[in-house]
Parts: C-alpha cells; sequence; structure tokens
C-alpha cells in the first residue's frame, strides 16, 4: 500500500498588492452613481427611469474595473495581474523583468503588460530620492564618534547606501526579486496565459447600447 507524502515546501498566501487610493475612489464614485441613477430610477418619468438604469448597468462595471478591479496577486509560482479588462497569468520563469519608470510594467515573452494596480507616482519618487540624499548627506557630515569609530562609519555608510524608495518602485523591486528567486521552480515554468474579463465588458457594452437607444428613441 502506498501513502502520499507530504511535501516539505511550506505553502505560503499570495501576496496581494492593490491600490488603497484607487479602491476608496471607486467606492465613493460606486456610491454616487448609486445615488443618482437611483433616484433617476425612483423619481423619474418617462424614458428616464430605463435611462438611469442603462447608465447604471454601463457606469458601475467601468467604475469597478478601473478603481476597486486591479490587482497584483504573487506567490512563489507565478504572478497573477487582474487588469481592468483582463487577467494575466504569468509564471516566473516566463518573466523576463519588471520595471518601473513612467508606469509599472512586466515583460514576458516579448510582450509588455501593464500593472494597473501599481500607480507610478513621479512625485512621491523625487521626494524619496530627495530624502536619501538628504540622508547621505548627514551622515557624511556626522559619521559618528561614539563607540569604535570604525564601525560606527560603516554602520552609517550601509544605512545609507540602502535606498528609500517610492511605493511603486519598492512594490517592482519585490516582484522582480521573486521572478529571479522562483524562476527555476518546477511550479513556475509554463507560458503567460491572457483571459479577458467578459463578465465587465458584457455589461458595459449593454448598457452602453440601451442607453444610445434609449436617448435616440427618446
Amino acid at each position: 500500500m502506498s501513502s502520499q507524502q507530504p511535501s516539505d515546501e511550506p505553502v505560503y498566501a499570495d501576496r496581494v498588492y492593490r491600490s488603497s487610493m484607487g479602491f476608496v475612489s471607486g467606492v465613493l464614485l460606486l456610491a454616487l452613481t448609486v445615488w443618482l441613477c437611483g433616484d433617476a430610477v425612483l423619481r423619474g418619468t418617462g424614458n428616464t427611469p430605463w435611462i438611469g438604469l442603462a447608465v447604471a448597468l454601463c457606469v458601475v462595471p467601468l467604475i469597478v474595473a478601473f478603481t476597486i478591479r486591479p490587482a497584483v496577486f504573487a506567490n512563489e509560482d507565478r504572478m497573477r495581474v487582474r487588469n481592468p479588462f483582463r487577467i494575466i497569468e504569468l509564471p516566473w520563469a516566463a518573466v523576463d523583468a519588471v520595471r518601473a519608470g513612467y508606469s509599472a510594467e512586466v515583460l514576458a515573452e516579448g510582450s509588455k503588460y501593464q500593472l494597473w494596480s501599481v500607480p507610478v507616482s513621479l512625485r512621491e519618487r523625487k521626494k524619496a530620492n530627495r530624502q536619501q540624499m538628504r540622508r547621505k548627506a548627514i551622515d557624511r557630515r556626522d559619521p559618528g564618534s561614539a563607540g569604535d569609530p570604525t564601525a560606527r562609519g560603516r554602520a552609517s555608510a550601509s544605512a545609507a547606501s540602502e535606498p528609500m524608495r517610492a511605493d511603486a518602485d519598492r512594490i517592482v523591486d519585490e516582484l522582480q526579486g521573486l521572478a529571479e528567486l522562483n524562476a527555476a521552480r518546477p511550479g513556475a515554468q509554463g507560458s503567460v496565459r491572457v483571459r479577458w474579463s467578459y463578465e465587465i465588458i458584457a455589461p458595459a457594452l449593454i448598457g452602453a447600447l440601451l442607453l444610445i437607444v434609449l436617448i435616440a428613441t427618446r
């Protein structure tokens, strides 16, 4: 009788990266949309209630798609990118690079995919760079004289060499590190898979078409 041996490798939950500001903005926009469209449905006359429903059917999926939905999930085997209209699954072995310029993006198999949930803030990046330069300047002026000056100087130099990063740059560094660390894992092999999110696209298109028809026949 053969028995299945448990795996020695621990199982970790996915790391999740999403924009908290985008999530909050999405909730507020949804509340505003429900209030306005609900008022049109309850108090409107003629075609107004139907127009309110069509607007809600079109707008609500789009708000969810661009604010609440975007997220990046990463574990030891792969990265799953949930963008407004697509879901991209990228095994680490297929990832060529994760980088952040004016936007965060992942390169894989000759294609480029944006990470909508990791917005790049140039202002935050400049602020982090200024803080890093200021920290290095302070360490150069006051290397520390208490205790062992040599040891204090090495510790100060080590601390100054650790860059203070903007959130997007820090997240991109983490994802790039995961890709380099886990690319050789057996579970990280495979090709990129892309799936369109028809649960978002279909209701938005239906609502837009219904709205056009209602306005044209009003």
